[in-house]
């Protein structure tokens, strides 16, 4: 496998315990993935290290950015993050696999400025929500905002993964946590540019995830689809691609 892996999706659906996972269980293949490193104009959050987690530079240096070529420069949740494209030929090069796991807009930036055309590519996309559930909601009769609803759903799995990690929440977090919900429906909206959609409903606080040592329920079946997919298979459960206007 000689290609960018993409893994994506909106906060607290399950990326990071679905990468550790899969690392868990097939070391081998994962072992040649190497993290694109992306610039980011937000201070770092305790435990980030600056080169590794990402490169944490000032606003005004970011803007610089979008007029120099090699870079992409996406809006973020308030913050700008940027990626200089020679990272991934450098990672390509030395016969490793370029690897993207965060939020859908600098990959929706890659797609929409035609890069991703440029390289061999798995884009893979986490939804909190399935199409069969979203045209369920949206249709007229249930009067159900969808926006709002994806909102409620993000902002519930938010509250009760960070109640698991610190014993208080601080104004702060509470606010990290609105702003996180809601946005997810923003992000949910650039799901019909991947490849592949991974429907799962097990966050990244679930015991479905490590607690028995084995993966269990719907965290299974995404781990089992993820893996399906690299090596080139038909995914257990693939919900894509979305039609592009299946999000108003």
């Amino acid at each position: 496998m000689n290609k960018i892996v993409i893994l994506s999706g909106p906060g607290c659906v399950g990326k990071k315990p679905l990468f550790s996972t899969f690392r868990r269980f097939h070391p081998e293949t994962a072992s040649r993935f190497r993290r694109l490193v992306l610039f980011n104009d937000r201070p770092p959050h305790p435990g980030e290290d600056d080169g590794t987690d990402y490169h944490f530079r000032s606003r005004m240096e970011l803007e610089s950015m979008r007029f120099k070529e090699g870079f992409i420069v996406a809006d973020v949740r308030g913050n700008l993050q940027a990626l200089e494209i020679r990272q991934i030929q450098t990672i390509l090069d030395d016969g490793n696999i370029p690897y993207y796991e965060g939020n859908p807009f600098v990959p929706a930036k890659l797609w929409d400025e035609g890069i991703l055309e440029r390289f061999p590519h798995l884009s893979v996309f986490l939804s909190p929500l399935s199409k069969e559930e979203i045209v369920f909601l949206k249709s007229p009769e249930r009067r159900v905002d969808l926006s709002k609803f994806v909102r409620e759903v993000q902002r519930r799995k938010l509250l009760r993964r960070e109640a698991t990690r610190k014993q208080w929440l601080s104004l702060h977090d509470l606010e990290e946590i609105e702003h996180a919900a809601g946005s997810a429906y923003l992000e949910l909206r650039e799901a019909w540019k991947f490849q592949h959609i991974l429907v799962s409903y097990d966050t990244g606080d679930g015991d479905n995830w490590d607690a028995f040592h084995y993966p269990l329920g719907n965290a299974r079946k995404t781990l089992l689809s993820f893996a399906a997919l690299l090596a080139g298979e038909r995914a257990v459960e693939d919900d894509g691609p979305w039609p592009h206007d299946l999000l108003p």
